[in-house]
């Protein structure tokens, strides 16, 4: 690929940033963006700009932004460059985003980015344009975008419909924006430039470990249009830097130096330069002809399986396979990108719930869906996420689900099954302090493993992911039901449900049960300081998790929620894998979705096709996957370099894989013993809705929360909600507004409920918590459910610095009486759990307090989901 190269010519960058809004939360990270990122565009190194060719806005009404459009349109004849920083907004479908100059109200004096930006952009008549937006729905301007006439490339700081900036960001310069500097100040080992293609891939490494306000990867996004070369942005590296061309010194000295005569320079420029220097300064214009925008495809995955599958996805959009064309694409040139593809995940149970409900899944995206009874208050464009068109479940028996629950006829969505893409073998995480002598880790039958971890023998408790929540607990569970099957473990008979209760009891509530391996094993990791908020103790724990995570966790390596250590885990705090006989290996099957109606359904299906052929690949997908972590398809055994051959994973990583051979039938026998292994159980929510959680992305954060509760409601599981401080009496401390009364089954009266807070349904007052809590925890003491718990969400106790100790010394005489109500907490504010009044209530209650971070909402699921499981003494 060519790259085009503006030095000497006339250029142009515009740098548009708002830090301070009249009506909007300010942005104090962006004050320092503008500056900084002049410094690095006007760097001797950068080498790309000179002093004049640098404008900087910091815009209070829209028309400042229409007026330095204006001007550097009419003055770029070389690179255009446009940066915007600051507040971002989108309609309800996603689409029609706009930016937020300083006297921006929500839907008044707006930038829009399709109407306005662009509109100038396709008058500019510089050569090359580059914009890098960097505001909240950046990500949502990449459709738009595709009506340039221009040769552009556009840089969106993070994926569609992602939040990147709460507020609290301190001064100093956003996230972004200091690696967006850094990479364009020192450069990239290797490379004697920096290219946008470059820049894209270097932010999407350095800004691999970060979270957006919304708890998701922050992942970068690019499209390019009418253009098939990349740009260069800047020519510093840290490698030794050759001197800049005599032709471009030339050219700038003869710009800076006769900018009044430009005719008469080009005439002597086109005579003279080439017989002197033997250098052409024209450029004779590019006859390949401009590359159209590639076709975004959605990969949807389970949350475990998102970064290997986004490493794999973004090694394909840079593959020599993605310029190969597509059946029914048309004639298009050749080096163009094919497809361009979205990873994002989702629990199992939303899964299920999206296909099932795949009318209004397919409808919100139009802007046509409408709810059902039945949807259990299923918002499809936030959990599980815009309708896919490949889906990569962690097992086949994720996919058999889906399908039972979907209608018989009339699904737009077709779901078209595929041979598995990698495999990763089921383990239980042994203590290396407590190795079982007399089971062998390589080959253990579950009845051993039970006896061997009783408390008779090692004490060790049993900790899952739910079945309901994670495809990983879903085929423990059938593995450890099926314990009594055949010796090849191919048996189609229906699960022992005296074997299910007795293994039931083993994983006694609550707490047992979490959203995935990867949080179940970050809640393990030796730093995470959660032992004071309610944490199991690892030292006595044996999580039932996959053998890939169970490598992450023993190297050190990010793990859900928990970033990377800089080493592997000392060997008194690591687990030994031991491996259950005859247990089925999660699959990774790819599904391909086909929608009804859909226009370029051909183009689509064969892109799929290429990008599954690609994952297989030994050359290709194959190589990304197994240097994460997971078998291959074709080789059993991890090949050199794969972190299971690393002795310090304590994994075995030549234990055989064993194939998935259930059937659909069988599945959903195992499932419906779980569910009959269950106790019944109540949930009463108590939320927090002070004025307060409007502030930082926190009340979507405790709606997202308080709707996973209401997606687990059901005949045998029901629950209440209820918000203080009280709508009708805000200064009393004492009450609450019962917005569904407990007992209830029906989710839809709590989803109308939660609608309506989050349309504006807010206290002006302080939440005091204490108070709250202690009627809450009168009325679930007397509550005739066996198996209860509060949920509290708030971010923090404004009833402290007013309450009389008599409140204190009530609750915690609540909590001492009997029956336990455990209480589940998701704490928001700065400090987090970090508080001793969290912690006190998480260990008297034999709860959990959970801080907020990205999967605070599925561990919390995860705690609400083993409400109901089975305690021993309850049979």
């Amino acid at each position: 690929m060519s790259e085009y190269d503006a030095r000497g010519k006339v250029n142009r960058a515009l740098l548009i940033s708002v830090d301070d809004y009249r009506t909007l939360r300010p942005l104090p990270a962006v004050k320092d963006n503008v500056h900084k990122l002049e410094q690095a565009l006007l760097a001797p190194g950068t080498d790309l700009f000179t002093k004049g060719e640098v404008v900087t806005c910091r815009p209070q009404e829209p028309w400042e932004v229409e007026q330095a459009l204006d001007t550097v349109v009419q003055e770029a004849r070389g690179l255009l460059l446009v940066y915007f920083s600051g507040h971002g907004r989108v309609g309800s479908d996603g689409g029609n985003l706009h930016l937020m100059v300083g006297a921006s109200e929500r839907r008044h004096k707006t930038v829009s980015w399709q109407d306005t930006v662009l509109s100038y952009l396709d008058n500019a008549r510089a050569d090359r344009i580059v914009i890098v937006l960097e505001c909240c729905y950046a990500g949502n301007a990449s459709e738009a975008f595709y009506s340039c006439r221009n040769p552009t490339s556009l840089l969106m700081a993070a994926q569609p419909n992602r939040r990147i900036f709460s507020g609290e960001e301190p001064t100093g310069g956003s996230v972004f924006n200091r690696a967006l500097v850094q990479i364009l100040e020192q450069g990239i080992p290797g490379k004697q430039f920096v290219t946008f293609e470059d820049l894209v891939r270097a932010l999407r490494e350095q800004l691999a470990g970060e979270r957006t306000p919304m708890g998701d990867v922050w992942e970068p996004r690019s499209a390019k249009q009418n253009t098939v070369d990349d740009v260069i942005l800047s020519f510093a590296t840290p490698e030794a830097r050759p001197p800049t061309p005599l032709r471009i010194r030339l050219r700038r000295r003869l710009k800076s130096s006769f900018r009044r005569w430009t005719g008469l320079l080009l005439i002597l420029a086109i005579i003279f330069v080439p017989a002197v220097t033997g250098v052409v300064l024209l450029q004779l214009p590019n006859d390949q002809a401009p590359c159209p925008p590639a076709l975004e495809l959605r990969l949807l995955t389970a949350p475990e399986a998102e970064p290997a599958l986004r490493q794999a996805a973004f090694d394909y959009e840079m593959s020599e396979t993605n310029t190969r064309p597509l059946t029914g694409e048309g004639n298009l040139p050749d080096g163009c990108r094919r497809a361009q593809i979205t990873v994002y995940s989702a629990a199992r149970d939303q899964v299920d719930q999206g296909f099932a409900a795949a009318g209004r899944w397919q409808g919100e995206a139009l802007g046509t869906g409408q709810a059902r009874p039945a949807d259990k208050g299923l918002d499809p464009l936030n959990r599980p996420g815009p309708q896919p068109d490949i889906w990569i479940p962690e097992s086949t028996a994720d996919y058999y689900e889906a399908r039972r629950g979907m209608p018989a006829t009339a699904s737009p969505a077709t779901l078209h099954y595929s041979a598995p893409v990698a495999y990763t073998p089921l383990v239980v995480g042994i203590p290396e302090s407590r190795r079982l002598v007399d089971v062998d880790p390589a080959d253990a039958s579950w009845p051993d493993l039970l006896t061997q971890t009783d408390g008779s023998h090692h004490d060790l408790s049993l900790l899952r992911p739910s079945p309901v929540l994670s495809g990983t607990g879903l085929l423990h569970t059938l593995g450890l039901y099926l314990a009594h099957d055949g010796p090849d473990g191919t048996s189609t008979g229906a699960p022992d449900l005296t074997l299910a209760r007795q293994a039931e009891e083993r994983l006694s509530a609550p707490g047992s049960q979490y959203a995935g391996s990867t949080e179940l094993l970050c809640s393990l990791r030796p730093d995470t300081g959660t032992d004071a908020a309610g944490s199991v103790d690892r030292a006595k724990s044996a999580p039932l998790v996959s053998e890939k995570s169970l490598a992450d966790y023993n190297l050190g390596h990010a793990i859900g929620s928990c970033p990377a250590r800089p080493s592997a885990l000392p060997y008194r705090n690591r687990y030994l894998a031991y491996y259950p006989r005859n247990v089925p290996a999660l699959d990774h099957p790819l599904v391909r979705v086909d929608w009804q109606g859909a226009t370029d359904a051909t183009v689509r299906q064969t892109a799929v096709a290429s990008f599954a052929t690609w994952l297989r690949a030994p050359d290709g997908g194959q190589r990304t996957l197994t240097a994460q972590g997971y078998r291959g398809v074709r080789e059993a055994s991890p090949p050199p370099g794969s972190p299971l051959r690393d002795s310090r994973a304590d994994v075995n990583p030549v234990g055989r894989i064993v194939p998935f051979t259930a059937g659909p039938e069988q599945v959903s026998q195992v499932l419906d013993g779980y569910d009959k292994a269950q106790k019944s159980s109540q949930v009463l929510i108590l939320m927090d809705t002070s004025t307060s959680m409007a502030d930082g992305g926190r009340l979507p954060v405790a709606l997202s929360a308080a709707g996973r509760a209401l997606e687990m409601a059901g005949p045998r599981h029901t629950y209440g909600l209820w918000a203080f401080p009280d709508r009708e009496h805000p200064a009393d401390p004492d009450a609450v507004g019962e917005l569904v009364r407990l007992g209830s089954a029906d989710p839809a009266q709590g989803k109308a409920a939660l609608d309506r807070i989050a349309g504006g349904e807010l206290v002006e007052h302080g939440a005091a918590m204490e108070e709250a809590l202690t009627r809450a925890l009168r009325t679930m003491k007397k509550s005739p459910a066996t198996n209860k718990a509060i949920v509290l969400l708030l971010d923090q106790d404004d009833g402290a610095g007013r309450r009389a100790a008599s409140v204190e010394r009530t609750l915690g005489a609540l909590l001492e009486e009997k029956p336990d109500v455990p209480i589940l907490a998701l704490v928001l504010g700065r400090s987090g759990c970090d508080t001793f009044a969290f912690r006190q209530l998480a260990g008297a209650s034999h709860g959990q307090c959970v801080p907020a971070g990205p999967q605070a909402v599925d561990t919390l699921a995860g705690r609400i989901a083993s409400i109901g499981t089975a305690a021993k003494g309850d049979r």
